[in-house]
């Protein structure tokens, strides 16, 4: 691998992006490269802002990903793409699911829920996944974070015996097949 890669995740507390994280980390390390992992936690316990910086290379100094350096945004939640956008390079992706929960101002009816969260975004390459329909699909709805890397796993110079290893490594035995069925239809 002649670069380095910069991945900020995002969503709220619950859907699993610290395993998303800790997936491309095992990854990484299975591959002899480096990798740096940074979490925000925010309110995660009450559905809060989750945030995690992946960084996959060679000498990788510093867990963070500078403003304007992501080559991937995969958020977890629309509104949270959002707030990460300032995260993505010029010419970065965005992988993003279609799924929106309600953040605590919205929940008391203090603000509604932006129509289209994404409408003001402009030059960002972004890519809206159905992945609740997809866990769904593969059997497990909390799997959407698997499914996000699947797609994401169309971007990476890994194969997919190496994803579905690391994958493997880093859930419960009696979950792998529902997360294998849920990497693949997001990488599908």
């Amino acid at each position: 691998m002649n670069k380095n890669i910069n991945i900020v995740i995002v969503g709220v507390g619950g859907q699993g992006i610290l395993l998303a994280s800790k997936i491309l980390g095992k990854l990484a390390i299975k591959n002899n490269l480096d990798v740096k992992v940074s979490e925000v936690h925010g309110m995660a316990q009450r559905g809060g802002s989750v945030i995690t910086h992946v960084r996959i290379g060679q000498n990788i100094f510093t867990p963070m990903v500078a403003e304007g350096t992501a080559d991937y945004i995969v958020s977890l939640e629309l509104l949270e793409t959002v707030r990460a956008i300032h995260f993505l390079k010029d010419d970065g992706i965005v992988i993003t699911s279609i799924e929106k929960i309600d953040p605590t101002p919205v929940k008391i009816g203090k603000v509604s829920y932006p129509e289209n969260p994404l409408e003001n975004i402009k030059n960002a390459n972004i890519i809206e996944i159905e992945a609740p329909k997809l866990a769904i699909e593969a059997g497990n709805k909390k799997s959407v974070n698997v499914v996000l890397l699947g797609a994401l796993s169309k971007y990476l110079p890994f194969s997919t015996e190496e994803w579905l290893l690391a994958i493997e490594e880093s859930v419960r035995p009696y979950t792998f097949e529902i997360n294998k069925k849920a990497f693949l239809l997001g990488k599908n």
